[in-house]
């Protein structure tokens, strides 16, 4: 895998992190490139008052974001990590709090995920314990585009049976309280940047979770991306049809209405595809951004929309005692229920769930 660090302007404890950083990757076998545009992991470092974005021009890119602050964080990290996450485009974002040689280093990810890496007596350690967070997406290959067929059959242009409990199980995802807001991201991006994250990923807002339950054989009906999940009504815009996945085309294959601008569907929607076709008994599937206890976890923290994360859930599954039945959790992220049906998933976690994911 090809990356590039960028480090404008940086305060020198970036620009010290980020060569020590550059080291260690070259050390498990990453090559560095100086053209960003040829890379597809940027490391891309920034003032946290000026947080300049890395402009991909592929989807395939994953963003490094790298900033510091004077002293500790104070308060609630994410309130502060967060927005800044947004703001730099960033898949991921690394905050340095400290002006040490090992400064604790303050991981955030899209899903509201907050961790830390502190000082180490042995450097090597500390760079190689920062190193095993960003190495997933080093290794990744992200399946976010879709291919629209306009000739989803009449009678299912209102939906079905399926889609009216799609709607059901949004609205008791609300009442359980475990559908965060969509991030208003006008509140924090300029224009510019909106139409950049609308031209490369097709979505107006960030909203968490989403649901899916069986069609058929092959089908299946999933929530749109970017939508509130408790009002899943209009197929096409918010419940997307699933026929498959091009692996040509690194695409997902979608039915909808032929006179309907169609939503792109959820990203998660690869693990979902790959979830329903190893395993017929398997109905329905519900991925929430909480936790239970006493459940198996996957060893990395892939990023959404990756094949490496829908192989990664669909092997727990596949170990389950039975796999119709499973909760996988995804690692510094959430939860992968699956069920017969979206009933069955409710009635089985209701009462065990808890709305804070544990980092590490």
């Amino acid at each position: 895998m090809q990356f590039a660090v960028r480090d404008p302007d940086a305060r020198e404890p970036v620009r010290r992190f980020a060569r020590k950083l550059r080291d260690t990757m070259e050390r498990h076998g990453h090559r560095a490139v100086d053209d960003a545009d040829r890379a597809s992991l940027v490391v891309q470092a920034f003032r946290p008052e000026d947080p300049v974005a890395f402009r991909r021009r592929a989807r395939s890119v994953f963003v490094v974001g790298l900033t510091a602050v004077d002293g500790p964080l104070e308060g609630e990290p994410l309130a502060e990590g967060y927005p800044l996450l947004v703001r730099s485009l960033s898949n991921l974002l690394v905050v340095l709090a400290g002006d040490g040689p090992r400064p604790t280093a303050h991981f955030f990810t899209p899903e509201r995920g907050h961790y830390v890496v502190e000082d180490a007596e042995d450097p090597g350690d500390y760079f190689d314990a920062v190193y095993r967070r960003v190495e997933p997406l080093a290794s990744s290959t992200l399946v976010i585009d879709n291919v629209f067929e306009p000739d989803l059959p009449e009678e299912l242009w209102d939906g079905d049976e399926k889609t009216a409990a799609l709607g059901r199980a949004g609205r008791r995802l609300d009442r359980l309280e475990l559908l965060p807001a969509p991030f208003p991201l006008e509140e924090v991006l300029p224009a510019s940047d909106r139409r950049h994250l609308e031209k490369l990923f097709g979505i107006g807002g960030l909203s968490y979770g989403n649901l899916s339950v069986r069609k058929d054989e092959s089908r299946f009906w999933m929530s749109a991306s970017g939508v509130d999940k408790s009002r899943l009504e209009e197929i096409g815009t918010e419940i997307l049809l699933v026929r498959g996945y091009n692996p040509d085309r690194n695409a997902m294959v979608l039915g909808v209405p032929p006179d309907r601008e169609p939503a792109r569907v959820s990203v998660d929607a690869v693990e979902h595809w790959t979830i329903y076709r190893e395993h017929p008994d398997v109905g329905a599937i519900v991925h929430v951004h909480a936790w239970m206890d006493g459940i198996p976890v996957t060893r990395f923290n892939y990023p959404c929309g990756t094949r490496e994360l829908a192989r990664a859930v669909a092997g727990k599954v596949a170990e389950a005692e039975a796999p119709s039945r499973a909760v996988v959790g995804l690692k510094n992220h959430g939860l992968t229920i699956t069920g017969r049906s979206l009933e069955g998933i409710f009635d089985r976690i209701e009462g065990r769930i808890r709305p804070r994911v544990p980092m590490e």
